[in-house]
């Protein structure tokens, strides 16, 4: 699945796949990686386009609002948005009518069929993304939607585009999106590098694309605290650090 390609939300459809059981593994680790300080908002970006973030976050939405949370998704892929295909919604309101409106996002937001979970998605594509992006307002968005919602994820655009790094230390934490197949391994660190510079609370990565049904049902990732270039074997979903 691509973010411009056909759209699943297998985790509603089929609850009991393995697809669906690999978010619920991402949902649990989340939530042990922030029992200290717990993870309300997250960032959800990629190295590159086409890499399955906007399908990955559309389903950690999904799986968090199944455990009781009012969840609110945010579209600020301000370039190339896609969130509103996903849960087929109107995109003539959104992110950017809120910034430039100074609109508290509850009062837009979208309920979706699924109970729990509001997708705000992006509006009008603006000519200026990232100026809107470094503004007070879309600082002051995010504290508004932290206060009126237990979870809020950020879609976010590729890490190619200097959107996502000034979104990227705004959150509590960030997650990156990496395919199985077509993301280099240096573009990846490079993508995990610039976060840490922003100065990035990175949660780990999650590897899009793996097939399940194939026997491809495991994956390796590497380690960044002193075990650099170290390769470990986890079940597809799980989410993990360079």
């Amino acid at each position: 699945m691509s973010d411009n390609g056909d759209y699943k939300l297998i985790t509603s459809s089929n609850a009991r796949s393995p697809f669906a059981e690999a978010f619920r593994t991402i949902r649990t680790n989340i939530n042990f990686a922030g029992l200290d300080k717990p993870y309300k908002t997250i960032l959800v970006t990629s190295a590159g386009p086409d890499e399955g973030k906007t399908t990955t976050i559309s389903n950690l939405g999904i799986v968090m609002a199944q455990s009781n949370k009012k969840v609110l998704i945010i579209g600020l892929d301000l370039r190339r948005p896609n969130l509103h295909k996903v849960f087929n919604i109107e995109d003539k309101v959104g992110v950017t009518n809120a910034l430039i409106e100074n609109i508290d996002p509850k009062d837009i937001a979208q309920e979706t069929e699924i109970p729990g979970l509001y997708v705000l998605p992006s509006g009008p594509i603006p000519p200026n993304p990232s100026e809107l992006v470094a503004t007070q307002r879309m600082h002051a968005l995010l504290e508004r939607a932290n206060k009126n919602f237990d979870v809020v994820l950020v879609d976010s655009p590729p890490l190619m585009l200097s959107d996502a790094l000034l979104l990227a230390n705004q959150v509590d934490g960030v997650i990156l999106v990496v395919s199985k197949g077509t993301t280099r391994k240096d573009h990846a660190k490079e993508a995990k590098e610039k976060l840490e510079r922003v100065g990035a609370r990175v949660i780990g990565v999650v590897l899009n694309r793996v097939d399940m049904e194939g026997g491809d049902y495991y994956y390796y990732y590497y380690y960044s605290h002193g075990n650099e270039g170290k390769r470990r074997r986890h079940k597809p979903g799980k989410i993990a650090s360079f």
